[in-house]
């Protein structure tokens, strides 16, 4: 496991559009086909709760986490089309968050800094 002082998450919660389950569930998977080939993601995956859609991600810093926006930017591009964002929270150590504010500024995320903790 990744020292955590320098892990970035990402933890966006969107809510599907009426009608649209099916073309999300369609899409996830070319998500996690392309995120596989990503060095820096930790973990990735998503789940469901009526028509809310989460998506639970990590990358090795914050270079790991502007990676993946970019790998996945046509399929995001798509996703934005069938769902609407909630709310995007961004967890990890205070000197990557400061990396991550200008490129995510149009999303409006929560920034979470990192205070301690433990990686196995």
């Amino acid at each position: 496991m990744a020292d955590s002082t320098s892990v970035v998450s990402i933890h966006p919660y969107f809510r599907i559009h009426e009608g649209r389950a099916e073309e999300v569930k369609a899409l996830l998977p070319l998500f996690v086909a392309k995120v596989e080939k990503e060095e820096a993601a930790l973990y990735y995956d998503f789940t469901m709760c009526g028509d809310e859609l989460f998506c639970r991600e990590a990358y090795l810093g914050a270079a790991g986490a502007l990676a993946h926006v970019e790998n996945v930017g046509p399929e995001l591009e798509q996703l934005f089309e069938l769902v609407e964002i909630i709310r995007i929270e961004v967890h990890g150590p205070a000197g990557e968050l400061e990396k991550l504010k200008g490129p995510f500024a149009d999303l409006n995320p929560s920034w979470w800094e990192h205070y301690c903790g433990l990686s196995r």
